[in-house]
């Protein structure tokens, strides 16, 4: 086998094992390791093989090697289970199979042996999974299996390979719209879970996946129906009523949304997640106190839930006590700790520890926290390196004025661009305590337009997106914008202008300008180092891989930078760049210089931001409740000697 590949080696061995030669696959599997030492599938296999020739030590010392790599692989998780179970060690088994479907829900095997378990509290429940599993075509299991494992291009090869023989199949539609929504094509998504509900109004799975779509495409109104559709089929659905709480969330109903979070809590007090869920809106709507008395009762029931740790750091008011200091410590060194956990504790230490003025112990668990997001979430700056190429080389000045008569006429929006941690919610909350301007939160529209342009593209293949802006038509593009107002007049309370907040938007100023022409632009700019020092400690959500390593934080402000001068060049006086640290330093002219920019009068509520009330959804939104402050301005320099990869990126 010595020219073979090793996926061809395991495939060969696969089977071997199904026939009963042990020993030979064992052989194979370990010849196959010497020359590829740590191949993950290799060592599995080579698990499974052991288990079956009861050298359970061996199999169990093959696992613990994947799993001090891999912490969340769901297989090994569950072979362990298998190889507990046969040396008669009920609870290891038993937490070894909990575990593996909790990261994969779609392991019938761990179900089915949860399920055959006498005395197993939630015996039920698991027969109930693996009931639901083993009624599915044998395709649809692996396709929700590679979707666990993230082979998202090996699973919708399946998923549309099953569909083309089982076309209106509801499982399979859910599971392609699911698919979709990994892809970031949420468009296509919505339209699958709308058709299926067509075929299958009583499909609940693919209803509730149709809330979380709509959420997503920020139609929260039609969200709140469907959770209310769902909701009214089984009114004491714990999962249905925190899918209501959180579309009325989403619609500004914060009063309704902490309700019915405290009403699932009244009978699933032991809900950890929830009280989370709690926390995030009760701090959405200032009530600091009672929101880190849910994100405490969060880590209670489960102390190693990272992320309440990290939602009490990220109020950036915060301070740990010494227990939960210690518990953070416990926790994030546990080899029994996702991944995910673990990145939440590292990042929340580190806020701990800069917080003690211990700063070199805190850039420790921020770098370990930022490489272990950075390898879950891979950064494409291939791909964005050539959208902004293509972007200064073919959008000047004479494109724009080929295109001068398209777009939308609408003024409405305010656009507030730039990288996240630039003061971009700052300038936010200045311009919506002005009467005429009404805040709304990071809208992903313009995003999602960029996404549909693209096409359900690969991220291998050739884009199509900046570069089809050049043949779309006047009628198209002013279409474009008009959907633009309308789609997103649901967040507005009725002033003349509102404000769209979404930074990443500057890599779409092109598209902006053609289909709303007559759109303001701020550019919220903050000092290089601070600002991606800044993001670099922050753990986002979602789309700012960038963020996670120096050295492409560095690349991508220069490159930021880089495009928003080709704009000022091409586009003279489109754009108003606001700096940081001027508004920080004289507030009074800074505000007076971005309201004569849009065209509004000055209002005195504008200087006294901080007395705002509204409901602010961001990292920054317990800064932005109060005045302004110079303190954060360089607390890069804390960090200075670490800095090397970063300030040579901002340079090269």
């Amino acid at each position: 086998m010595k020219n073979l590949q090793p996926d061809q080696v395991i495939k060969q061995c696969q089977l071997l094992i199904q026939k009963g030669h042990l020993s030979q696959a064992a052989k194979n599997l370990e010849d196959m390791l010497v020359e590829n030492p740590g191949h993950i599938e290799g060592v599995y296999c080579l698990a499974v093989c052991q288990r079956k020739q009861q050298k359970y030590n061996l199999a169990m010392a093959s696992l613990d090697q994947i799993l001090i790599k891999q912490p969340d692989h769901g297989r090994a998780h569950q072979e362990q289970g298998y190889t507990h179970k046969a040396m008669a060690n009920t609870s290891q088994a038993i937490a070894s199979f909990e575990k593996a479907v909790a990261l994969n829900p779609a392991l019938f095997g761990s179900w089915r042996a949860l399920a055959d378990q006498p005395g197993y509290p939630m015996r039920q429940e698991a027969k109930k999974r693996a009931d639901w599993l083993s009624s599915l075509p044998p395709a649809l299991v692996s396709v929700s299996s590679l979707i666990y494992q993230k082979q998202l291009h090996r699973a919708e090869w399946l998923c549309r390979h099953f569909l083309k023989d089982n076309p209106h199949q509801p499982e399979a539609m859910r599971l392609l719209a699911e698919l979709g929504t990994k892809f970031q094509i949420l468009d296509d998504a919505e339209f699958l879970l709308a058709s299926c509900l067509e075929f299958e109004p009583n499909y609940k799975r693919a209803r509730l996946d149709y809330v979380h779509v709509l959420h997503k495409r920020q139609k929260f109104n039609k969200a709140l129906e469907q959770a209310k559709i769902l909701l009214d089929s089984d009114p004491e659905n714990a999962t249905f009523k925190i899918g209501l709480g959180n579309a009325q969330q989403a619609t500004g109903d914060f009063e309704a949304a902490i309700s019915t979070f405290e009403s699932v809590l009244d009978s699933n007090a032991a809900n950890y997640s929830i009280y989370l869920t709690l926390g995030h809106a009760l701090k959405t709507m200032g009530r600091v106190e009672d929101a880190i008395q849910a994100y405490r009762k969060s880590y209670d029931l489960k102390p190693d839930f990272g992320d309440a740790f990290w939602s009490l750091a990220n109020l950036k008011t915060y301070r740990f006590t010494s227990d939960e200091r210690q518990q953070m410590r416990v926790q994030e060194a546990s080899a029994t700790t996702s991944i995910n956990d673990k990145i939440h504790f590292c990042f929340a230490l580190g806020k701990d520890l800069e917080d003690s003025e211990l700063f070199d112990e805190a850039f420790s668990f921020y770098h370990r926290g930022n490489k272990l997001k950075s390898e879950q979430d891979k950064f494409d700056s291939k791909s964005l390196e050539l959208s902004f190429e293509f972007q200064k080389n073919n959008f000047d000045a004479a494109f724009f004025n080929r295109h001068k008569q398209t777009g939308c006429s609408a003024a409405d929006p305010i656009f507030i661009v730039g990288l996240p941690r630039a003061g971009s919610t700052l300038l936010e909350q200045i311009l919506s305590s002005h009467s005429q301007v009404d805040g709304t939160m990071e809208l992903a529209n313009i995003i999602g337009l960029a996404h549909r342009l693209n096409g359900r593209q690969a991220t291998r293949d050739t884009p199509k997106y900046p570069s089809i802006l050049s043949n779309i038509t006047a009628a198209d593009l002013t279409k474009m914008g008009e959907l633009y107002i309308e789609e997103t007049r649901h967040h507005r309370q009725g002033a003349m202008f509102f404000i769209d907040k979404m930074p990443n938007n500057f890599r779409h100023i092109a598209l902006i300008n053609l289909i709303l022409p007559n759109a303001k632009i701020i550019d919220a700019r903050r000092d290089a180092l601070s600002c991606c020092f800044s993001g670099f400690k922050q753990l986002f959500g979602e789309g700012q891989q960038f963020s996670y390593d120096l050295e492409d934080i560095g690349h991508y402000y220069r490159s930021y930078v880089e495009l928003m001068d080709h704009w000022d060049k091409e586009l003279p006086g489109k754009i108003l760049r606001v700096q940081y640290e001027d508004v920080v330093a004289d507030l009074e002219s800074q505000v007076r210089r971005i309201l004569d920019y849009c065209g509004l009068p000055f209002e005195q509520a504008c200087i006294d931001f901080h007395t705002n009330k509204r409901a602010v959804r961001t990292p920054s939104s317990e800064q932005v409740r109060q005045p302004i402050y110079q303190s954060g301005l360089e607390q890069w320099r804390n960090y200075e000697s670490h800095l090397t990869p970063l300030k040579k990126a901002l340079k090269s």
